[in-house]
């Protein structure tokens, strides 16, 4: 117990090594305002906040006070001043090191836990979300089955009235012959848009089946073999039959291909038929945003198609100069049914499709890079052996 005029004189073991105080200075017999400064200058406090706060509680004894410091050799130490009726108080230095370490350890382990329970939650809403996408799946692939059907006989039926159509204007045509001219011209007429309309229905039945076709592979798993592949060869070979197929289409079209591949490159293993697909879908992709662009600002359409070696895996880039993708669309670019196109130009399956083949099917990843107006690029990681 101490007042304030009182001068330190016993310590024992214990305290001189809790405060690390210096024999010179204890011979002092000093006072605790003397001691209070003393650990000032050795700069134990550390903030000019900490000693301002701490020299008004050293001046008013009748006041409790608690505060740690940590020494140089990690210890840290806790001093309370209790004071006691009839004046003066008592000084308790305590070494709380291993409290503090299992406060440390308890903070961490809470926030360890608090950060597990937010992955679980994520990772159950993940579960939940797939869960339903699968039942959406199988509810989709179910009502294509059954809408295939009869778009089958709409598609047969306006194709086989196009050409009754025909052999009707055949048949009567010595008895249309006979009428006036304003007959025959309405007659005319009329079988023209029969046959008109015959071919829209047709037209639209085709797409129709189209989006059908391509919802029941959304649906289903894999297609195909694997087998050792040279993905040089088959990525210039779907590139010719892309490129193919866009002029049986338009006989104009135009563009340039720059294909740059790795010839180092040995096989891989994968299903052919599907990476075929994915890159008949990203080269149409190429195709239909270069040319687009060609149209609107005059420059001459390009599609540049790359691969390398990357040891373990295998990288594939597809790069148009097109129209390029508009940032608030990239996180929905790989979701069924979002497409940038207009109504009849696409179905918003391929790069849904393309996604599952690459990553689900083949472990791999694919990425895409835009600006938009200049350029999109995807990038295609497909690993060396086949997924188990």
């Amino acid at each position: 117990m101490f007042d304030s005029g009182l001068r330190l004189a016993a310590w024992n073991r214990n305290f001189e090594e809790l405060l690390d105080l210096p024999d010179t200075f204890l011979a002092e017999r000093p006072s605790y305002a003397e001691y209070f400064r003393y650990l000032v200058d050795r700069g134990e406090y550390g903030s000019a906040d900490l000693e301002a706060k701490l020299s008004r509680a050293v001046e008013d004894t009748a006041r409790d006070m608690r505060f740690e410091r940590t020494r140089p050799d990690g210890r840290v130490i806790e001093v309370r001043r209790n004071a006691v009726p009839g004046g003066g108080f008592v000084l308790i230095y305590s070494d709380v090191t291993e409290r503090k370490r299992a406060e440390q350890q308890i903070r961490t382990a809470r926030d360890t836990a608090k950060s597990a329970l937010q992955e679980l939650k994520a990772a159950q809403a993940s579960l939940l979300h797939a869960q339903k996408i699968a039942a959406l799946g199988q509810l989709i692939a179910g009502i294509a089955h059954e809408i295939k059907n009869p778009l089958n006989f709409v598609n047969n039926f306006a194709d086989l009235s196009v050409e009754l159509l025909d052999e009707l204007k055949e048949t009567a045509a010595p008895a249309v012959a006979s009428l006036d001219e304003d007959t025959r011209a309405e007659i005319d007429e009329i079988v023209g848009m029969l046959t008109g309309n015959l071919e829209k229905i047709g037209e639209h039945g085709r797409r129709a089946d189209g989006i059908v076709k391509s919802v029941l592979a959304h649906s289903r798993g894999a297609s195909g073999d694997w087998q050792s592949i040279d993905i040089n060869a088959l990525a210039e070979e779907a590139l010719n039959l892309a490129y193919h197929g866009a002029r049986a289409q338009d006989q104009n079209f135009n563009i340039t291909l720059e294909p740059e591949f790795d010839r180092s490159l040995t096989p891989i293993e994968l299903v052919p038929q599907d990476v075929t697909r994915v890159l008949l879908n990203l080269f149409g992709n190429g195709f239909y945003a270069a040319t687009k662009k060609s149209r609107e600002m005059g420059r001459h359409p390009v599609l540049k198609v790359t691969t390398k070696d990357l040891g373990e895996s295998v990288e594939i880039r597809v790069h148009d100069n097109g129209t390029g993708i508009p940032p608030e669309f990239r996180a929905k670019l790989f979701q069924p049914f979002f497409t940038t196109k207009p109504t009849g130009e696409g179905t918003g399956l391929g790069l849904s499709i393309s996604y599952d083949i690459i990553t689900q099917q083949h472990g791999g990843t694919i990425e895409v890079d835009s600006v938009f107006g200049e350029f999109t690029e995807f990038t295609i990681h497909l690993p060396r052996r086949a997924q188990p």
